[in-house]
């Protein structure tokens, strides 16, 4: 027996704190600078209602997605799991649309740093943003830890910020948070799953720590408790600002505006903190692309192990040992995106993917056996159950897109190979 890890492998860099920041880095991020308008536009101030709907979805697929890496600690996440579960062409799926769904947010990501940081001219700041970050996540994981901890202090006192502004700003009122439920009958029940899936856009990231189920020390102890606590940390957070940011100024003017956050902190006496949460946003940007870049290399990485994806990408660089081809395929790849795509797009079709790629991961932990399986699978029937429903409840083009790109996907994995 050795501790010396096989050629190809990842380094087990992280440990249990580097695993939870890297689960906030990806979760507290630009969706609770942005995520609130439309769901507010969705569903009123029953936009909390429906983030609480996203959390108790989120909180089963982390359950679900904490047990399987648990079993199978190694990178590419469901893709992984769905493979040794239900078979390749689940695993597949499960993986390409991990791919696909979060290259477009690492897209929607660069773009929204520029629309911050730059709003005249968003797109050079943009691919400046995906080129530094590549050339970041190029030398290796463990410096990927130690800047997502940077930018998750950071973010959190811009958080920080919008709580104390919105509460101390003189405009607070508990009155806008009437009528709580937006309507009556189907509309009413619609309107709040979608502003439910809306806000889980924003809960995604705690897939990124399944993803780098190779690179953690001891992931069988590590992971399922990183997972929840990253989530658990993260929807305290949101529930704290969305709540302060509907007493400050209300559900219609958070709708109306790109940049919610800075709204509702410019609306009271307290406004001139408004370009601290402006850098705020960049800031949760930033985190957020860093760490997504991280984990779909690595998913692109274990798809190339499997033959999935070309076999050159599953090289890892013998000094930075990280997935270099896959990393810079995905940089260029995100760059392009950038300079030809529409965020909003980018947007609803990642929401798609994510939310079919986490529909796989329940039903993969749904087969699990063990002590764990009669609390394990009711979870795992409500998470799947969940996604299913947030995804038909996305717009009609989003729905099309996901599936075309899905389907397509599938069809060129079937095709004879030469």
């Amino acid at each position: 027996m050795t501790d010396v890890e096989p050629a190809g492998s990842l380094q087990r860099h992280l440990g249990p704190g580097d695993a939870v920041i890297i689960g906030l880095g990806s979760m507290i991020d630009a969706g609770v600078f942005a995520a609130f308008g439309p769901a507010a536009g969705a569903a009123g101030a029953g936009l909390l209602i429906g983030l609480a709907i996203a959390a108790v979805i989120a909180y089963c697929n982390a359950t679900s997605s904490a047990q399987l890496a648990a079993r199978y600690p190694e990178s590419g996440g469901t893709y992984v799991y769905g493979r040794r579960r239900l078979g390749a062409v689940w695993g597949y799926l499960a993986g390409w649309g991990f791919v696909v769904g979060k290259t477009a947010s690492c897209a929607a990501m660069a773009l929204t740093i520029g629309a911050y940081a730059w709003p005249q001219h968003p797109r050079p700041v943009a691919v400046a943003a995906a080129v530094l970050l590549t050339v970041v996540n190029y030398f290796g994981i463990a410096k990927t830890a130690q800047l997502t901890r940077l930018l998750v202090a950071l973010t959190l006192i811009a958080l920080t910020l919008v709580v104390v502004a919105c509460l101390a700003g003189g405009t607070a009122d508990a009155d806008r948070l009437s009528p709580i439920w937006p309507g009556s009958g189907p509309g009413a029940v619609h309107a709040v799953l979608q502003a439910a899936a809306l806000l889980f856009f924003a809960f995604a990231g705690y897939a990124r720590i399944a993803t780098l189920g190779e690179e953690v020390r001891d992931p069988t102890r590590t992971i399922p408790k990183a997972i929840p606590a990253a989530l658990g940390l993260t929807v305290g957070v949101y529930l704290l600002v969305g709540l302060s940011a509907l007493l400050a100024v209300g559900p219609d003017r958070l709708a109306a505006a790109v940049d919610p956050l800075a709204v509702a902190v410019s609306a009271g006496r307290l406004h001139s903190l408004t370009p601290a949460v402006r850098v705020g946003g960049v800031v949760a940007s930033l985190g957020v692309l860093l760490s997504l870049l991280a984990g779909v290399g690595r998913t692109t990485l274990a798809m190339a192990r499997e033959r999935d994806l070309p076999g050159w990408l599953a090289a890892v660089h013998p000094t930075h040992g990280v997935p270099h081809r896959a990393e810079l395929l995905l940089g260029g790849a995100v760059i392009v995106i950038v300079t030809v795509s529409d965020v909003r797009g980018a947007i609803g079709f990642s929401s798609f993917a994510i939310l079919v790629y986490y529909a796989v991961a329940n039903a993969s932990a749904f087969t699990l056996d063990g002590p764990q399986r009669r609390w394990l699978r009711p979870l795992a029937l409500v998470g799947g159950a969940g996604c299913v429903v947030l995804a038909l409840t996305l717009p009609a083009a989003s729905i099309l897109t996901g599936l075309g790109v899905l389907t397509a996907g599938i069809a060129v994995r079937a095709a004879p190979r030469p």
